[in-house]
């Protein structure tokens, strides 16, 4: 099993580490993150992205997790150690996310401990403070 972190939360998934590289089947990569082989191109739901030339990506039914974070212009981090792997959102989403000027939603406790969510505030002025230690 394999931990594959993304934006919505983890799954575990089945996969095999060979070589540096996280192999998934057609079967998990469909379960985990919601893409299929279709013909060169890579589909979900809701579009489908052509596979780069030269792509070996499906290629004997395996499909490599940094070709399809490439395929899909996501970054991966991979702790090969720990069997987990991160996959952030594309440029294009998060510019599309930045030019909206809209705060992703969160939920943060104050120092009473009482929980305050961002979109309860919206059309409010809200000042807020944020430190760390890094």
């Amino acid at each position: 099993m394999f931990t594959l972190i993304e934006q919505d939360g983890a799954r575990d998934v089945e996969a095999r580490v060979e070589g540096g590289r996280v192999l998934l089947s057609a079967e998990a990569l469909r379960e985990a993150l919601g893409w299929e082989l279709h013909e060169g191109t890579l589909c979900n739901d809701a579009m489908c992205v052509p596979l780069r030339a030269g792509s070996r990506l499906g290629e004997g039914g395996v499909f490599d997790l940094a070709e399809v974070a490439t395929t899909l212009d996501r970054p991966l981090a991979l702790d090969l150690e720990a069997r987990a792997a991160f996959l952030g959102v594309s440029a294009d989403e998060r510019a599309q996310a930045l030019s909206s000027l809209m705060a992703p939603d969160f939920t943060l406790p104050d120092l009473a401990g009482r929980s305050h969510t961002l979109s309860s505030y919206r059309g409010k002025k809200v000042f807020m403070v944020a430190w760390a230690s890094w």
